[in-house]
């Protein structure tokens, strides 16, 4: 690994601790050479260290001195009632854990934008990092880049090094599709949200997938950018191939404008068609008719960031275990009825 592109991606501090078995403070007080290590412990760190031919960085051989007791949240996307709940909770679990918490919001999830904003709650010390990530590319953006803090993702697809916290967005599209099939439909659209958008694509694969196993037809489907007005246009191209007998949106923002455009052109819900959304947003129970809808946990999803930094950063342990992906669930409203 001669070039500074080669060492960037090759291995972290991270990388050496879970080899060794031991957290990634032991491994940087071992390249200080620092007291209170066993000599069994030490070795183990540095057999990690000739294995994965690992190359310390300033930030590496510092994070032993990190005690500011403060976590870093960078948010990205759009600020709907899912990433603010998230973050609402990772506050209220740091500070019941003794913690503060610094947020940044970026809407733009280019790799320099995030990448200045890490650098930014790196300069004021945290101990750990959230990544709210609404995009791969909020991802990518971190792969292969030493932070010199643990980085937890808020992500429902696994990229790169980050511990990973996640709602099953996969299994919730397809209980929406398998609620719509039991109750007797066969044609089953789907407005999807926009392109790159990990939660949007989870759900599309889940809708497809679904269909595929009952041998239903799979007609096309459209894209939105989760707004009530995406949902409206993608309701009006949807009615010009005719009235359609279900369809899954893919938020509940979406299904808003799709309800709107419905009744706009005399279509009724649930009568003529029925519309499933996603998220259960507060205001999804005062829709006309009250949305169907798969409803997430934000707030145990935000207790799940919130545990995964403390377990990675309690001293002699190897990196935490990502927990399972929580199920969401079905909550039956007025907008379905059975065929």
């Amino acid at each position: 690994m001669s070039s500074n592109g080669d060492r960037t991606r090759g291995a972290t501090i991270f990388d050496v601790a879970r080899l060794a078995g031991v957290s990634h403070q032991t491994v940087s007080r071992v390249l200080n050479d620092l007291p209170n290590v066993r000599p069994a412990t030490r070795e183990r760190v540095e057999q990690a260290i000739r294995q994965l031919r690992y190359v310390p960085s300033q930030a590496a051989r510092a994070l032993v001195t990190r005690r500011s007791r403060t976590i870093g949240v960078v948010a990205t996307g759009l600020p709907d009632y899912g990433p603010s709940s998230i973050v609402l909770t990772i506050n209220e679990s740091a500070r019941d854990a003794g913690y503060a918490v610094i947020t940044t919001s970026i809407a733009d999830a280019a790799g320099p934008s995030l990448r200045s904003a890490a650098e930014l709650l790196i300069r004021q010390n945290v101990e750990a990092i959230v990544l709210i990530a609404a995009e791969r590319s909020a991802l990518d953006a971190f792969d292969g880049w030493e932070l010199g803090v643990p980085l937890v993702a808020v992500a429902s697809e696994s990229r790169g090094r980050a511990l990973r916290v996640t709602i099953d967005q996969y299994g919730g599209a397809r209980t929406a599709v398998s609620h719509l099939i039991e109750l007797g439909h066969r044609d089953i659209r789907h407005i999807g949200g926009p392109a790159g958008s990990m939660d949007a694509e989870e759900r599309l694969r889940g809708w497809r997938d679904r269909l595929i196993e009952e041998g239903l037809p799979i007609g096309e489907h459209t894209r939105g950018d989760w707004t009530p007005d995406a949902g409206f246009a993608a309701g009006e191209a949807l009615l010009e191939d005719g009235v359609p007998g279900a369809v899954f949106v893919a938020n509940d923002q979406m299904a808003l404008g799709l309800l709107h455009a419905l009744s706009a052109a005399g279509v009724r819900v649930p009568q003529d068609v029925s519309v499933i959304g996603f998220d259960d947003i507060p205001e999804a129970a005062h829709f006309s008719p009250p949305l169907t809808t798969i409803r997430q946990d934000f707030v145990a999803l935000g207790r799940d960031a919130m545990i995964a930094v403390l377990a990675l950063l309690q001293d002699e342990q190897a990196g935490a275990v990502p927990p399972a992906p929580r199920p969401p669930r079905l909550v039956v409203r007025g907008s379905t009825r059975a065929v």
